[in-house]
């Protein structure tokens, strides 16, 4: 049975903090004197409103741990009111045409996909594009583990909140409490992010620039404050700061712990993981080099530029872009969108199905195919040399076959109000694995503003689902979830 009144505690005290996040931007509008003063005052003012007056009747109660169903409804109730609440100063400000627009672009930007329906983001007031990008920022390790970091109330259920919202193909803990492992990976996320806004700032770029792209890249989320995004700069330097901002987030977070706390390096040598992380960079940027420098006649210098900096980019689901890949070969394209299926590794702010799940379907087609040459034998897979179980396994699988069919039942529904194909199919794939940019009338160049209401819905959607791995979301919409 759902403990309805613990659920709406923690949402309650999700709106405060969302308020209270909002103050920093708010006080960037009272500074600057810009037009985004009265949305983000508006939005602070409604969002205590409500979760103070709701803390205030609800004092006393809603005091139980949380069960597992009950981290799972917390957890995508969470990123849906997140989402909404973050949308408010969007919607109040005259840059968005409705609701569903401002919607698309707070959940766009909590869940780290950095797909915009903006045609001209520069038009945006400084207090709004610091908005935007801090819902990368907060959408990248996640709303709940900070939730989890900061409330001790939530006991022993914040051990599946943290499987929950922190999933992947295995479940590491770098501390003895859940709490105290989400406290060490936030430290960890704001270390990382001090570091690129002062090297993007010593690079000569402003302090919006430099802690936008800062928190889009360690959050690999893509939004940007230009109309033509990271290629505006024109700057190598820069791209190898973004490059390495973006490789990091990318990386499993308990790893970083490992190596710069505890300093095991060896875990880092050993990790399939990672081997193949970086094995996929080097074999796709090299691909994609190929392709430009035979087919479009770009020098080996500028091809290698371009294509190392957009698969790190794609790779990651971060989803910047310095150039406008949609004019690229086919070959170069099709590379790009096969990456956005891939994603980064397990324990990541990365979205994608994630490099582990990849290793572990590798070998068990390998297992497969062994088993049928000599059935007598008896073949364990092992990832990072440790036994994986059986039941994962399957999980693995469904979860894979899970997002393969979403996605096209999601590419369907999005083709069915009149858009081609490759926008309908590549859209849906980069909503869903939070990349942001596709091809074709949703390209790099290019927007989602132009869609209508029930593709930006639909994509709406796929996004929280992708960002929560399918299985957390989907499963409060089946009957058994709600059976006693």
């Amino acid at each position: 049975m759902i403990r309805w009144l613990q659920v709406l505690h923690i949402m309650l005290l999700l709106t405060l903090g969302i308020s209270a996040c909002l103050v920093l931007p708010l006080i960037i509008a009272i500074v600057e004197r810009d037009s985004g003063l009265f949305p983000l005052t508006s939005s602070v003012l409604l969002t205590s409103s409500i979760g103070g007056a709701g803390l205030y009747l609800m004092s006393g109660r809603g005091a139980e741990a949380l069960s597992h169903r009950d981290s799972l409804l917390v957890v995508s109730l969470a990123w849906v009111i997140t989402g909404a609440l973050g949308a408010m100063p969007f919607y109040l400000s005259a840059a968005f045409a409705g609701f569903t627009d401002a919607l698309f672009e707070s959940v766009s930007g909590f869940t780290t996909t950095g797909a915009s329906v903006l045609a001209a983001v520069e038009v945006l007031p400084a207090s709004l594009q610091f908005w935007r990008g801090f819902t990368h920022w907060l959408g990248g390790l996640g709303v709940i583990l900070l939730m989890i970091a900061v409330l001790p109330l939530l006991g022993h259920g914040s051990v599946f909140l943290y499987r929950a919202e922190f999933s992947g193909a295995r479940s590491d803990k770098v501390k003895p409490r859940i709490a105290e492992t989400a406290a060490a990976l936030w430290k960890i996320y704001i270390g990382f992010t001090v570091v690129g806004y002062l090297v993007l700032r010593i690079l000569g770029l402003s302090r919006l620039d430099a802690i936008f792209h800062t928190f889009a890249a360690i959050g690999t989320g893509g939004f940007s404050t230009r109309n033509s995004n990271v290629e505006a700069f024109n700057s190598v330097a820069v791209e190898l700061v973004l490059i390495a901002l973006m490789v990091v987030g990318g990386l499993n977070f308990t790893l970083h712990f490992r190596l710069i706390v505890l300093r095991q390096w060896r875990f880092f040598v050993r990790d399939s993981e990672v081997r193949l992380y970086f094995g996929l960079f080097a074999v796709a940027a090299l691909l994609v080099s190929l392709s430009l420098n035979s087919s479009m006649g770009t020098s080996w210098w500028h091809s290698v530029r371009l294509s190392a900096f957009q698969v790190v980019s794609i790779m990651t689901a971060t989803g910047f872009s310095s150039a406008d890949f949609d004019q690229w070969t086919d070959f170069g394209k099709f590379v790009l969108l096969t990456l956005m299926f891939v994603g980064g590794c397990t324990g990541s702010t990365a979205g994608g199905l994630k490099v582990a799940r990849i290793v572990l379907l590798l070998k068990s087609v390998g297992r497969q195919m062994k088993t049928m040459l000599n059935r007598r034998s008896v073949y364990i897979i092992r990832l990072s040399g440790e036994p994986v179980q059986p039941d994962l396994i399957t999980t693995v699988l469904g979860l894979v076959s899970l997002a393969i069919m979403l996605n096209v039942v999601a590419s369907l529904a999005v083709a069915a109000t009149g858009i081609d194909l490759i926008t309908s199919f590549s859209g849906v794939t980069a909503c869903m694995f939070n990349v942001g940019p596709g091809l074709g009338a949703v390209g790099p160049a290019q927007n989602y503003g132009h869609l209508s209401l029930f593709a930006k819905w639909v994509l709406i959607f796929v996004m929280v689902a992708g960002r929560l791995e399918f299985f957390v979301f989907l499963a409060v919409f089946t009957p058994s979830f709600w059976r006693r």
